[in-house]
């Protein structure tokens, strides 16, 4: 049986990733001249957007022959892309290893054993060419375990055009064309990246803003040109303490910075004041989104990339108590 959008009928949950609806802001961008548009991508069936990407890549390495029966799938993760890899391998029947920085979540870790993959934490303090970082540690499984396939989604140029073929073509048809500026974080830069060469091919007018947490290197490499020591950051799935090549900075207009108190605490009015339960790289997203927007009051159709759900962040980011612990939020203030 051939997948059946329309139906919602399909063999395998991997053909329900994508298709992912818009939702108007109403009440946290009540003071904008134009309607804000969310593209809810924690409705993809693994949680994230990071699912569009993995099946892609996945794809393409089956029919290369670089990923056959029985295969072992590795990957480095801030822990979206692990959940999605591993819900693929589960589907698929392979194996799953993925390493991720301690500062991720206990959820996603829990998610992504759930799948059966197997999870190596590594220390987040490390360096990107430490052979204790994520990168590297999964760069040594892959060596060592024959039948292996590394996603590698910060370098593989796939990823880019996993969303310059999906994501940003149903923001298109979505919007009616319309659309005249897209704000999303940036991590590897994937999603952004191909929204961004797609929708600059339609129109070049168009206006790409990544969003970027303090401490990562992208803000002022983009303005400056100038790759600054990277300090650490508590926000999970966006910054990066290097250069990815799945960035291209040739597509964007603006890189906006955020603090990690900001992203987390508009994630919570997100989810309190728009019904939208999600985690801190849409709350920085929104923010960053406001931010350009009441700076450019030209632009009429906009659409901010909300990436993950707060399901994988009850422990972290609606917790007072760790919000407490980690300076995000004062002594006498509660959850919105």
């Amino acid at each position: 049986m051939q997948p059946d959008p329309k139906l919602r009928r399909f063999d395998s949950i991997l053909d329900a990733v994508g298709m992912t609806p818009l939702v108007k802001l109403r009440r946290l961008a009540a003071g904008l001249a134009c309607p804000l548009w969310a593209k809810v991508e924690f409705m993809n069936p693994a949680g994230s957007v990071k699912d569009r990407m993995t099946n892609h890549i996945l794809k393409r390495a089956e029919e290369a022959g670089l990923l056959e029966p029985g295969g072992t799938i590795v990957e480095n993760t801030s822990g979206n892309t692990g959940a999605a890899v591993a819900m693929a391998a589960a589907a698929k029947g392979y194996r799953a290893v993925l390493t991720v920085p301690d500062k991720m979540s206990q959820e996603k870790i829990k998610a992504i054993e759930a799948f059966g993959a197997t999870v190596v934490v590594t220390p987040t303090a490390a360096p990107a060419d430490s052979p204790e970082s994520y990168y590297e540690v999964a760069k040594r499984i892959v060596q060592e375990t024959p039948g292996a396939f590394y996603v590698n989604q910060y370098h593989n140029p796939e990823n880019i055009q996993a969303h310059y073929l999906t994501t940003a073509p149903e923001i298109w048809e979505q919007t009616e064309g319309e659309i005249d500026c897209l704000i999303g974080g940036v991590g590897t830069g994937g999603t952004m990246s191909g929204c961004g060469r797609f929708l600059k091919e339609k129109n070049p007018a168009i206006k790409i803003v990544g969003v970027d947490p303090e401490g990562s290197v992208y803000h002022d490499y983009f303005h400056r040109r100038e790759l600054v020591e990277p300090v650490a950051w508590k926000v999970e799935g966006i910054g990066e303490d290097m250069l990815a090549r799945s960035m291209d900075f040739s597509v964007f207009d603006d890189i906006i910075q955020v603090s990690d108190r900001e992203c987390f605490l508009w994630a919570r009015r997100l989810t309190a004041e728009e019904g939208l339960f999600v985690g801190g790289s849409s709350g920085g997203a929104v923010l960053g989104a406001l931010r350009f927007l009441e700076q450019n009051p030209e632009v009429r159709c906009p659409v901010v990339i909300l990436p993950d759900s707060g399901i994988r962040y009850l422990s972290k980011i609606y917790s007072d108590e760790w919000m407490r612990a980690n300076g995000c939020l004062d002594e006498a203030q509660g959850a919105p």
